[in-house]
């Protein structure tokens, strides 16, 4: 398993909302079990920090601060409840004045995760990937964790559910998965698509291709497989329409986990129509694999 270097250890953004309590509890277990700090972080908008500049009263500023420091302390709570008795990590607290997006993608240098709730109160999260949780998406240099209100029901027997393509991104996204199961004792379910395409293509022998895809997904693993010698895989290769296979595979599992970007029909569509469909679709938490610099 990978071992924690990262000053801030597992970062959430949290304002309050129901959302973002429901990204406090998850975040607290994945810092438990992974041994690693937790950080809860709220942001004030100052007006400098929104363009264009709004001239906030002096009553509303310090409003916002208290609403901030309020936000933190229940988020603290929650996080104390949610971590096992016996495995209990430091929590820190952070009250940034600057804009959401931008303080989380500066302080991802030092994170082991990035998690934001799907929707929320004022500009930390605004709809499922609205402007910030978008960005921070696209642009943290740190994995990337979108956790659903709904999404945390007790699946604690279910797998990881991987998105894999072969690229570069694709085995960070391998790393998390194999390491998310690895630590939750859980199998892993390795899905990788061929095509995106739709439609049937003249003159392909799919038995063929399908050999060959279940031949790359097999090298995509096996390093992986020897690292984690505990973690039962099934291997999933499928023709066409990656999203749906996902969000069918997802329905029965308690993460999903794919990577930023990278080539094939997976992830190189990511946040575009493949990924965007499966982070709205689908209730279960999903992390995103970030390449390492942005």
């Amino acid at each position: 398993m990978s071992t924690s270097t990262k000053r801030l250890g597992i970062v959430v953004a949290v304002d309050g909302s129901p959302a973002a309590d429901a990204a406090v509890c998850w975040a607290a277990q994945d810092a438990a079990m992974r041994n690693v700090p937790l950080t809860v972080v709220h942001a004030v908008a100052t007006p400098t920090a929104t363009y264009p500049p709004v001239p906030y009263p002096e009553a509303m500023l310090v409003r916002l601060e208290d609403d901030g420091k309020k936000a933190i302390m229940h988020a603290v709570k929650i996080a104390e409840d949610a971590m096992p008795a016996d495995a209990k990590v430091a929590i820190g607290r952070e009250l940034v004045y600057a804009a959401p997006a931008p303080a989380l993608i500066n302080m991802s240098d030092e994170a082991e995760m990035i998690v934001v709730g799907t929707s929320g109160r004022g500009l930390l999260a605004r709809g499922v990937l609205g402007s910030v949780s978008s960005t921070v998406v696209r642009h943290a240099n740190c994995p990337v964790a979108v956790v659903h209100e709904e999404g945390l029901a007790d699946r604690q027997h279910a797998p990881v559910l991987l998105g894999v393509d072969g690229s570069p991104i694709s085995e960070r996204a391998t790393e998390l998965a194999f390491d998310e199961a690895s630590r939750r004792g859980v199998d892993l379910v390795a899905l990788h698509a061929w095509s995106d395409v739709t439609t049937e293509v003249p003159y392909l022998d799919w038995a063929t291709v399908e050999e060959e895809a279940q031949r790359s997904l097999g090298e995509s693993l096996a390093g992986w497989l020897e690292s984690y010698p505990d973690v039962t895989v099934h291997r999933r290769v499928v023709r066409d329409r990656p999203a749906r296979h996902l969000i069918d595979e997802a329905a029965s599992a308690q993460l999903v986990v794919v990577g930023s970007h990278g080539r094939g029909s997976l992830t190189g569509l990511l946040l575009g129509s493949v990924s965007n469909t499966v982070l709205h679709s689908v209730r279960v938490p999903v992390i995103v694999a970030r390449p390492s610099e942005s």
